[in-house]
């Protein structure tokens, strides 16, 4: 357990999270004196209470929105799936179609439960992190990550007000639904592989997943 980290505060009691999200491992932060959560690979979190989110990326993206009103938000942390060559070795992309569906499906879900908890779409403001180029087999993933990102907030007409996309750094980020404060930090020496490791597995779990249906926003 880190010196700054621990399960839950002495006094202070950990929120309450929302219904669907008590799966989430969150923690006491003493860095930043507040309750966290922390998200792996193809997970989200929502939360109305003031608390924070936090994860780390490496080819994947992940996209931070809240109502500026309400207060309601959440961050996710998601990759577009792609495919693995038994013949080549290398990873390719899935089809446009999967791969717009299943990110489609990684972003709504999330915007639902916002709005579901109190957000309106017209407050929603999106800040978008992640896409690094940390994967040397799959030199494209990052970007077509980036791309999906930028042009489903564009299609979707959703305010993006900060981006921090691309490079060749993986990236903690620790998100404050409350306020709408981000806090980047690119990891420019890794000791450990864990990152890798955690990406390429993801990506072979989305390679036997089945891509999920539209999701209508409402």
């Amino acid at each position: 357990m880190s010196l700054l980290n621990s399960k839950e505060h002495p006094t202070i009691k950990m929120p309450r999270a929302l219904r669907g999200f008590e799966h989430i491992n969150r923690y006491w932060d003493r860095l930043h004196v507040i309750y966290t959560a922390k998200i792996l690979p193809g997970e989200y979190y929502v939360t109305m209470n003031n608390e924070a989110i936090a994860t780390v990326l490496g080819s994947c993206v992940s996209a931070c929105i809240r109502d500026i009103v309400t207060k309601v938000g959440g961050m996710n942390h998601f990759m577009l799936p792609v495919e693995h060559s038994t013949s080549t070795g290398a990873w390719k992309s899935t089809g446009l179609n999967a791969a717009t569906r299943y990110g489609n499906y990684a972003m709504e879900h999330m915007i639902n439960d916002i709005l579901k908890n109190g957000g309106r779409r017209e407050n929603l403001e999106v800040k978008v992190f992640g896409g690094g180029r940390i994967l040397a087999q799959m030199t494209d993933v990052g970007m077509r990550n980036i791309n999906f990102v930028k042009d489903y907030i564009n299609t979707e007409g959703l305010k993006l007000v900060t981006a921090d996309l691309g490079d060749i750094y993986p990236r903690k980020v620790i998100y404050f639904p409350e306020t709408g404060k981000v806090k980047v930090k690119k990891l420019r020496s890794l000791h450990n592989d864990t990152i890798i490791q955690r990406e390429s597995a993801y990506m072979h779990d989305l390679e036997d997943k089945p891509v999920e249906g539209n999701v209508e926003l409402f």
